[in-house]
């Protein structure tokens, strides 16, 4: 499966702190439960990518 090719699954992502001060990632989707944490600047990071990636879609059409 590629970025590119559409899949027709539905999942749940939840996004928040941990108590641990970590940020998580929450993917649930067919009964499978993906968690993943980051350090607070990897989270700036990967905000920082998908709001490039928002703009690139943009121009997209």
């Amino acid at each position: 499966m590629g970025i590119n090719k559409e899949r027709d699954v539905e999942a749940n992502m939840q996004i928040g702190p941990t108590d641990l001060g970590m940020v998580r990632i929450f993917i649930e989707s067919q009964g499978i439960e993906v968690p993943m944490d980051f350090e607070p600047d990897e989270a700036e990071e990967i905000a920082e990518e998908i709001r490039a990636a928002a703009m690139a879609a943009r121009t997209v059409k």
